[in-house]
């Protein structure tokens, strides 16, 4: 999803690009000219490659909220705006004082209008700084394909939601025994034949409210909201997550009363304390394998009776599109 973005210089790598074009030209005009255009250029294409926020699909707008914070970037990214425009009036006027000055030694009109450009481009700089940190976290999203039967882990931290994905993909997220080791959204993917499957590893979860959840927590209630697919909802009767099976159990129920999904319920970590409250609840261990291909074909078979995602420009009312599968 942003991928794409580039990397943003910073003020004195743009002046020095800037600058260094511009002495190539043969005369002050000219050069003042390059130089605002550059500048002014560089600035307003940054600002396009920066998405629409408001287009941009529910999940992917909430995330960018919670891992940048959209507002602000329109607030840089309007500042660049300004920087832009103010650069081309400060080109405009000085280039047409040089035009105006024939026969007349013209650097010193030169000097100033490159302090000019300079001044604005500091005044920009913190917006510069900000929007590459931004944009290196936005790339690190990942990309989450709708038409992909998808399956979503949720629990509390350190239940073994990133070893469930490592024993069914070719995934690697970090693993270890302290709680929000995954610390933003983790996609995986396996095949069954030629169909293929993404499994989405969230971070942890805690039984609270919403404004006491912290930027990580608040990921997974991003995923869980906006996303598509059967949640994988991973207990640990034994506990040795460092919170209390009642917990775990009441955060389940929660989930189940606000997300309008399938969720299927599995208690993890079999080789140390089956759960034997509920014998409906599917057991399983991460850590030697055991019941875990039982539980990968419940989901499989949940996500498989799900409908089919629909690109939003086929037509509605196509024939050969089932009226389940219309969007």
């Amino acid at each position: 999803m942003f991928e794409q973005l580039p990397t943003v210089p910073t003020s004195d790598e743009l002046l020095n690009k800037s600058f260094r074009r511009a002495s190539r030209a043969t005369d002050d005009e000219s050069m003042v000219q390059n130089a605002g255009n550059i500048l002014s250029d560089n600035l307003s294409n940054l600002i396009r490659k920066f998405p629409s926020f408001d287009n941009l699909p529910p999940f992917y707008r909430e995330m960018a909220d919670i891992i940048a914070g959209v507002d602000r970037i329109r607030i840089s990214l309007s500042r660049l705006d300004w920087a832009s425009r103010q650069i081309r009036l400060i080109s405009r006027e000085y280039v047409g004082n040089i035009k105006r000055s024939r026969g007349l030694d013209t650097t010193p009109a030169r000097k100033s209008a490159f302090g000019r450009f300079s001044s604005v481009m500091r005044s920009i700089e913190k917006d510069l700084l900000f929007l590459n940190e931004a944009r290196n976290l936005l790339r690190k999203m990942p990309t989450i394909d709708p038409a992909v039967p998808t399956i979503l882990i949720a629990g509390y931290p350190n239940v073994g939601k990133s070893s469930f994905i490592v024993r069914i993909t070719a995934a690697r997220p970090e693993i270890a025994s302290y709680p929000f080791t995954t610390r933003g959204i983790f996609v995986g993917h396996f095949y069954r034949g030629e169909q293929k499957y993404q499994v989405v590893d969230t971070p942890g979860l805690l039984d609270r409210p919403m404004e006491e959840r912290n930027e990580i927590e608040r990921q997974t209630v991003a995923a869980l909201s906006h996303l598509q697919g059967v949640v994988l909802f991973i207990l640990d009767p034994s506990e040795h997550c460092g919170y209390l099976i009642g917990s775990q159990l009441s955060l389940a129920e929660d989930l189940k009363n606000w997300i309008k999904l399938p969720m299927l319920v599995v208690a993890n970590k079999a080789d140390i304390l089956r759960f034997g409250e509920d014998k409906n609840i599917l057991q399983m261990s991460t850590e030697t394998g055991q019941g875990v291909n039982d539980v990968l074909d419940k989901l499989v078979c949940l996500v498989d009776a799900m409908p089919r995602y629909v690109p939003a420009d086929l037509d509605q009312n196509d024939e050969c599109v089932p009226p389940s599968l219309r969007t």
